[in-house]
């Protein structure tokens, strides 16, 4: 993360004057605070980077649902034709059998 500005001298100061604290709590404040927002605070950059990952993943995702969608589509044709060459199977035996009285 890069680095943003505050001005731990000016806090101090107000903090001071206006706040009526001791120099020593005053900077000691200011301390803790500037490491709290340097620690904690996600850059411009930092958010498009996520933003650039996540688009990344989507769109991962995106490939994987269609391959997975294509997949399942072929398994779905395998059975209907097979289901389809069963069942004109079974119509051929039946004809036959009725067309042939010697087989009853």
């Amino acid at each position: 993360m890069t680095a943003v500005a505050f001005d731990t001298l000016r806090f101090v100061r107000t903090l001071r004057d206006k706040a009526t604290m001791s120099s020593e709590q005053a900077e000691v404040l200011a301390d803790a605070v500037a490491e709290a927002i340097q620690s904690n605070l996600a850059t411009k950059s930092d958010i498009e980077a996520l933003r650039l990952a996540n688009k990344v993943d989507i769109e991962a995702l995106r490939l994987t649902n269609r391959a997975d969608v294509a997949e399942t589509k072929v398994e779905i044709l395998k059975w209907v034709l097979l289901g389809a060459v069963g069942l004109q199977t079974l119509v051929i035996i039946g004809a036959v059998m009725a067309l042939t009285p010697d087989l009853r």
